[in-house]
């Protein structure tokens, strides 16, 4: 299916990314997504895309101009045959970067699997070195040490840099900026940091608990002088900081107080087939009711255009007036970080 043109939205973005939620269950139960004293009633397998499913969508998102997948979930290694999938996705032409999240703890006996099958890098949630610390956030489910033997594992099958993400709330891991910093100064991670943002509901997000970005860099230089190096990409979210001893290099993804939704142009595809024009939406597409109706690839393109070039979002643009006023923020729902990765 050829590319017919760009394909641009009302803010004159394109679609160049594209995040699969492979599945809405997760092993941990961390207080920025999964809070575990929530009850969760999670999607029966036959409300789940299976991967011949996904990959069919998958192409036709290619078709329009996306060039980079990252896999998501939940926690996408907990869904059987991953690899299957792997495999399945790296046979479309087009697909120029394949990316996993994941919040580590499988890892070590599924890095190597997955680089064979054809993960490009892998991103690992991490946002404590505390083991304390990481088993209260991480809802008395995770093992810290488990975590940092799958990055080392991530390193060893060549799925470098690994990507660590830290997300920061105060009072709770802030004091760790400059030891997480210094613990992966190296050439094969990038940390990046991230401002707590209010994805979904069940987080109960306060702003006060948010840690600017350029109070981390603060932080970081205080012991460490950086330099700026940009984007790699336009539309990535991190801002990209190189140690000017040339040990390594930090990203900070600022949502809260330097919002990017005018370069953001990522498409997101829920395990059950919904399609989310942005990560703090209330309401997605639904692309499986027509895809298991019979609609061709033709068809579905043609969906795929239609919403995208009717999109409009940003939020966190507009999350900021609101903060700078100190005008409540309008409530609504927002889908859960779960459901369609972050």
């Amino acid at each position: 299916m050829a590319l017919v043109s760009e394909l641009r939205d009302q803010l004159d973005r394109p679609i160049t990314d594209l995040r699969i939620s492979v599945t809405d269950r997760c092993n941990f139960r961390c207080t920025f997504c999964m809070p575990a004293e929530q009850e969760y009633e999670f999607l029966r397998r036959e409300e789940i895309l299976d991967y011949e499913e996904v990959t069919r969508l998958a192409r036709v998102f290619v078709s329009l101009g996306v060039e980079k997948i990252r896999l998501t979930g939940g926690e996408p290694l907990i869904r059987r045959d991953l690899t299957l999938f792997v495999e399945m996705l790296r046979e479309i032409p087009g697909i120029r970067d394949l990316a996993l999240t994941t919040n580590g703890m499988l890892l070590p006996r599924r890095a190597e699997e997955l680089a064979e099958a054809g993960v490009d890098r892998v991103t690992v949630s991490l946002p404590t070195l505390d083991p304390e610390t990481f088993t209260r956030t991480s809802g008395g489910r995770g093992d810290l040490h488990r975590v940092l033997e799958g990055i080392e594992a991530a390193i060893d099958a060549g799925l470098v840099p690994v990507k660590i993400n830290a997300v920061i709330l105060r009072d709770v891991n802030d004091h760790e900026i400059l030891e997480m910093a210094e613990r992966f100064r190296r050439p094969d991670t990038i940390l990046r940091f991230i401002e707590y943002m209010d994805v979904g509901t069940l987080n109960r997000w306060d702003p006060s608990k948010v840690v600017p970005a350029r109070e981390i860099r603060d932080r970081i230089e205080e012991v460490h002088p950086l330099e700026p190096i940009g984007r790699r990409r336009p539309q990535d979210p991190a801002t990209r900081y190189r140690y000017r001893d040339g040990e390594g290099q930090i990203g900070i993804i600022a949502s809260v107080t330097e919002p990017f939704c005018g370069d953001c142009t990522r498409a997101r595809l829920s395990a059950e087939g919904s399609l989310y024009t942005c990560l703090f939406a209330s309401e997605g597409h639904d692309l499986k009711t027509p895809l298991r109706s019979g609609a061709t690839d033709e068809e579905l393109g043609e969906l795929l255009r239609e919403i995208w070039s009717s999109r409009t979002d940003r939020y966190s643009e507009e999350r900021l007036v609101h903060l700078e006023t100190g005008r409540d923020l309008p409530e609504r729902e927002r889908v859960e970080m779960f459901r369609v990765g972050g």
